[in-house]
């Protein structure tokens, strides 16, 4: 739009600039300025067409733009999972990690009943004190440099001494370990035969011995039932 600019001599005879296109007109007269209201000199001049009106008139219908309805953010919550029941277990008091590591190990088992429990350790502390790589007679040495009885419950006859070797290296592990060792222990036939009943509680210890000799068949008690009756008074059950 072009906006054009004259200079008019007003009836007064002052100097004039009148603005086509404007409403108002300053008047240069001596001494003064007087704004004065005049009707529209002109139209204004345009290169295409008429100068659209303003503000435009409201538009009829409806809106040309949609309104967007934003999706509603989630925010990413991590799983929790339930939590898991505590469950009693029993632990040895003031006893050694072996005695506890072989106490865990019948637990997770299936062995629960104290007494049952306080066999078997009484058991095999009688025959090494807890000492996995300790060979009959005292000595503390590998399983291939033992000749005789060796390892948690002195596996002595043959059958059952090579059995601890053969196994070591069929599933992995060292025969001298005492991990290796709970894991053959619980796989000999003559432990399977009474894993049943050292499951089932509330029998006394006597009776639990019973079943022991047949699972080590010792040849001489030694202590091992008193063992049993001092493991007994010191487990303790604890929530884990």
């Amino acid at each position: 739009m072009t906006i054009r600019a004259q200079e008019i001599a007003p009836r007064d005879g002052g100097s004039a600039l009148s603005l086509l296109g404007c409403r108002v007109q300053l008047l240069l007269m001596p001494n003064t300025f007087t704004h004065v209201a005049l009707p529209l000199l002109a139209s204004v001049t345009t290169t295409t067409a008429t100068m659209p009106l303003f503000p435009p008139p409201p538009v009829q219908g409806p809106p040309p733009f949609a309104i967007i309805k934003e999706f509603e953010t989630k925010t990413a919550t991590k799983a929790v999972a339930p939590e898991k029941p505590k469950e009693t277990r029993l632990i040895c008091k003031g006893c050694s990690d072996n005695e506890n590591i072989a106490l865990k190990y019948f637990q997770d088992a299936g062995i629960k009943d104290r007494n049952a429990l306080a066999t078997i350790l009484g058991n095999i502390k009688q025959e090494s004190m807890f000492v996995p790589n300790v060979c009959e007679g005292g000595s503390r040495t590998s399983y291939h440099s033992c000749y005789g009885g060796y390892g948690l419950i002195q596996w002595t006859s043959a059958n059952r001494y090579y059995g601890l070797g053969d196994f070591a290296k069929r599933f992995g592990g060292n025969p001298s370990s005492i991990y290796t060792q709970l894991r053959y222990l619980t796989n000999e036939v003559q432990w399977k035969d009474i894993e049943t009943r050292m499951k089932t509680p509330g029998k006394s210890i006597n009776r639990y011995m019973n079943y022991a000799y047949d699972w080590i068949g010792w040849g001489i008690h030694g202590a091992r039932t008193s063992y049993a009756h001092e493991y007994a008074s010191k487990l303790i059950s604890v929530e884990v």
